[in-house]
């Protein structure tokens, strides 16, 4: 398997309620935006969005309505630092269309995001093909995240969507499973990406069933007030904020509920670069480079890069007596 340098990966994220994600959005409107992190060649220029819309109207969301969901211990913190809507829009990793970030947006301008259906099962009681009108069907939540990409560049994204939790209730997983297994749309007429070898497709991923079940994990369908862009990864896609981008799997079409632990794309084609867990960890550098720090999207800024993501006070039990450099 060819080799790359590996560096994309990024979904950091922490709640905000309605009103605060519609003042923090103030000056920034129109377009499109952005999609998950997946290591890749390093490319530093963002470029402008471009791309069209997912056609699917979602369900509204009423401002006045008041918040869905209380915001996270850095939930405040985050609100006036988005990253710029073109840098989001424009600065993207999604291997199925291409290596190159800048380039995503305009070879995915004509992916067909409706109709689309994502087919769940596994070990589950009531298996079922979720349509994508059933899954804008579900209460929509508007959600502002940190996202860390395992290539050490963040952003701060408004999501809007629902957590997973409540799609895999639909489905009453039996005691068995363990795991959730997720898949990525492969499709050669649409994905020029599909040729590389880079990795062997379709894209995988997984989450221990703890993970998965957590209030913060989430299926994003829409972000900065609008349907999901194609280079964010439309119609739907997961967002695990305290993990490394490149978990954060797009355009899913498969969930399955197993008992074994899965193994995601990136474990295949690196095993000694990329483990299951993949917690954002200052203190786990990758096997090339620091994760001490990294650079913000947008303002050029270096920070320090904290545990969790800065979800430690959310998460950090879910790894309680685990090894986090033996688990990374």
């Amino acid at each position: 398997m060819s080799k790359i340098d590996r560096s994309e990966i990024t979904p950091e994220h922490v709640y905000l309620n309605r009103r605060q994600l519609i003042k923090g959005m103030g000056a920034l409107a129109a377009a499109s935006l952005l999609g998950a992190c997946a290591p890749g060649p390093a490319d530093d220029t963002p470029a402008p969005a471009t791309g069209t819309p997912p056609t699917a109207t979602p369900q509204a969301t009423d401002p006045a309505a008041g918040p869905t969901a209380g915001p996270t211990a850095v939930g405040e913190q985050l609100e006036g630092k988005l990253t710029p809507l073109e840098d989001v829009a424009g600065y993207n990793n999604f291997y199925e269309f291409t290596l190159s970030k800048t380039r995503v947006a305009e070879l995915a301008e004509d992916f067909k995001t409706s109709p689309w259906d994502v087919e769940v099962g596994g070990l589950v009681a009531n298996p079922r093909t979720f349509t994508l009108e059933d899954i804008l069907a579900f209460e929509q939540e508007e959600r502002i995240y940190r996202m860390r990409c395992v290539e050490g560049w963040s952003m701060v994204i408004p999501w809007r969507g629902f957590p997973l939790s409540k799609l895999l209730e639909r489905v009453d997983p039996t005691p068995e499973a363990q795991f959730v297994r997720f898949e990525t749309l492969a499709d050669r007429d649409q994905m020029p990406g599909l040729t590389s070898a880079v990795l062997d497709w379709p894209y995988v991923e997984g989450l221990r069933m703890d993970e998965a079940m957590h209030d913060l994990t989430i299926l994003a369908t829409g972000l900065y007030g609008k349907d999901l862009p194609p280079q964010n990864g439309a119609p739907v896609r997961l967002v695990v904020p305290w993990k490394y981008g490149f978990k954060s799997i797009k355009s899913i079409v498969k969930i399955d509920l197993v008992a074994e632990m899965p193994v995601s794309s990136w474990m295949e084609a690196a095993p000694n670069e990329y483990g299951f867990y993949a917690n954002v960890n200052p203190d786990v550098p990758h096997p090339r480079w620091s994760q001490a720090t990294e650079r913000v999207i947008g303002t050029g800024e270096r920070r320090k890069t904290e545990l969790f993501n800065g979800y430690q006070e959310e998460v950090a039990d879910l790894y309680a007596g685990m090894d986090l450099e033996e688990n990374f």
